[in-house]
């Protein structure tokens, strides 16, 4: 029982944190998304594609958060855009006042859109609101079709689901099909892309989605 009101309490904060963030996105008409998934999944790809595509259309600010080393952002870092590292040391899951300290570095930038990508992890992050505007999550085709079933409440909390590595679908046992069955029976109303990366398949049809929720 003292462990579930620990939780709660620690929660409780964590949303207090999170609903002063999305005010200050509000303020500033700043899209913010929070990009989960397993680790490998293909985040900072999908990240990077991203920023190629739409730099020249929107500005676009990052956080990257890892358990260990900047090599995330030193990747993002190349695009010469702003971008913003947290390393959570062991911790499994950003949460809300790490994002409020990385964002005091980026307050002062121009920003339409905030893309915060989370420790690879489909189990923890799912319950931490970081004052985003949506969740995205990503699945890639090497990890099976499964994973909607193993981990709903990542699926549940999300906005949109992001199929990646689709190009690698004749070399591994995963059905298209069945991942977007699995993933709409969480939840009817995910936005789903399919996407690879490597190809630039489906990319389009994701910064078109982006560029819909732009605040200004």
């Amino acid at each position: 029982m003292s462990v579930i009101t620990v939780e709660r309490k620690i929660l409780e904060k964590n949303d207090a944190i999170a609903n002063e963030i999305r005010h200050s996105f509000q303020e500033k008409n700043i899209f913010s998304i929070n990009l989960v998934s397993s680790p490998g999944s293909g985040k900072t790809s999908l990240v990077e594609q991203t920023i190629n595509l739409a730099k020249d259309k929107f500005n676009i600010a990052v956080i990257e958060g890892d358990v260990q080393t900047s090599l995330d952002a030193e990747r993002i870092g190349v695009f010469n855009i702003p971008v913003v590292q947290i390393i959570t040391n062991g911790s499994c899951h950003l949460e809300a006042n790490l994002v409020k300290d990385a964002y005091k570095q980026l307050e002062e930038k121009e920003i339409d859109l905030l893309v915060i990508e989370n420790v690879g992890n489909l189990v923890c992050p799912a319950g931490y609101d970081l004052g985003e505007d949506l969740k995205v999550v990503i699945v890639s085709t090497t990890e099976g079709d499964d994973k909607p079933l193993k981990y709903p409440a990542m699926f549940r909390n999300a906005s949109a689901l992001v199929i990646n590595k689709i190009d690698l679908l004749p070399y591994v046992k995963c059905s298209l099909e069945t991942l977007r069955k699995n993933a709409l029976s969480i939840n009817p109303n995910l936005k789903i892309f399919e996407i690879s990366c490597t190809k630039d398949t489906g990319l389009n049809e994701w910064i078109e989605w982006l560029q819909s929720h732009l605040k200004k």
